[in-house]
């Protein structure tokens, strides 16, 4: 694992956001716009290294769902925030009924530094975004800078087969595909237009909104669209824990269609997918695979000998979080850190430094198998919205 810097392709701007990445700059505090989709520099891997990172990844995918099994058979919700039985009760049918609902993709992010091992610091599987970047710019970024060479990418070929093979698993009528309004760079819309486009490939009838314009029609205890028809089956770029506690959050609790056949609205990613997309699965882990080489300490408790002096320190997640939000680095000794909810307390493994700059892999999962990479860099420990995506090649 290298980092080369590389000048920028002329137009890049315009070419990347042809090609779904309308987000190429982000917006700093001082006002100033800044790359998002940075090509001024790129990694390089070796296809054993490639090789390699693909068994970890679905390693640690297996080792969740283990985990995930774990936490139903032994009722830990409540490590989880699900405080709520029925809710509970819900994800645990989900999860025993997994084998009958739609189920896509996921993203580990990893800290790796091409010499020691991988090591998982979070696993998003309900809202994974970066992935328009990683599946389609990226691609075409290789071929017309490196001609020949080869890329850890092969998500869209996955995506459209996965939605080939779940295809039976969908009730009858559109698939909708829905993403916030409260979307203001476009990823949310463009990452739900871009799955949307791999469904219709797949041969799956589509139709997009939003989730502000999702309709509950009363009469027939129903959610709706725009033109008032049933929503049967619906993919979601919305978090699991704001479906079901915003103000609908009962009737979607409802009408949840967890495989039996008697609901209305079949969710993707399906309730189960809470439990994995949980900072506390981090503690679990630990716990069920103590020592592993891809795992780092972490526990719900607090920070135990992390934090002693001499230790290696920690950080602190809350459970639910997107983007490093509400996420704290303290040094060995330093004060317990004050929060109002719930941590998930990981060993400090500092990113790796390339350049000055902070490397994060984010490691794709469709279905059950390890499908590609996006890179990250970050000036801080911490991997924000100011991050950067970089892309990579195998040489």
């Amino acid at each position: 694992m290298q980092r080369h810097t590389i000048e920028p392709r002329p137009g890049w701007q315009e070419t990347v956001e042809e090609q779904g990445c309308v987000y190429p700059l982000t917006r700093y505090p001082d006002g100033s716009l800044r790359p998002y989709w940075d090509e001024s520099a790129y990694y390089v891997f070796s296809l054993p290294e490639v090789e390699a990172l693909e068994e970890v990844v679905e390693e640690l995918h297996a080792m969740c769902l283990a985990a995930a099994a774990h936490i139903v058979e032994r009722n830990r919700f409540a490590d989880l925030g699900i405080t709520d039985p029925r809710l509970a009760g819900l994800v645990a049918e989900s999860w025993h009924r997994r084998t009958e609902l739609p189920s896509l993709y996921g993203r580990f992010d990893l800290r790796y530094d091409g010499a020691g091992p991988a090591r998982m610091l979070e696993y998003n599987a309900d809202t994974p975004t970066s992935l328009v970047e990683a599946a389609s710019p990226q691609w075409f970024w290789m071929e017309e800078r490196f001609p020949g060479a080869d890329q850890w990418n092969s998500l869209h070929e996955r995506l459209v087969e996965a939605w080939r093979r779940q295809k039976k698993l969908l009730p009858p009528g559109p698939l909708h595909f829905a993403h916030s309004d409260g979307d203001e760079l476009g990823e949310d819309l463009m990452t739900v237009a871009y799955l949307r486009e791999t469904a219709e490939q797949a041969g799956i009838e589509t139709e997009a909104l939003s989730v502000e314009r999702i309709g509950y029609d009363r009469i027939t205890g129903r959610f709706v669209d725009e033109k008032l028809r049933f929503i049967r089956s619906c993919f979601k770029l919305y978090p699991w824990e704001w479906l079901a506690t915003d103000r609908f959050g009962p009737h979607v609790l409802d009408t949840l269609d967890n495989g039996g056949g008697t609901g209305s609205t079949c969710w993707i990613e399906p309730a189960w997918k809470m439990l994995l997309s949980n900072k506390a699965l981090l503690a679990i882990l630990w716990e069920l695979y103590p020592g592993h080489p891809n795992l780092l300490p972490a526990y719900l408790d607090g920070p135990r000998e992390l934090a002693a002096p001499g230790g290696p320190g920690y950080v602190a997640k809350p459970l639910l979080g997107r983007e490093g939000a509400g996420v704290t680095v303290h040094r060995p000794g330093d004060p317990p850190p004050a929060s109002d909810e719930p941590c998930c307390y990981q060993e400090l493994a500092e990113l790796p430094d390339f350049d000055g700059n902070r490397t994060v892999l984010g490691a794709w999962v469709i279905e059950d198998e390890a499908a590609g990479l996006g890179i990250r860099e970050s000036a801080g420990l911490v991997t924000d919205e100011y991050a950067r995506f970089l892309p990579h090649v195998i040489l």
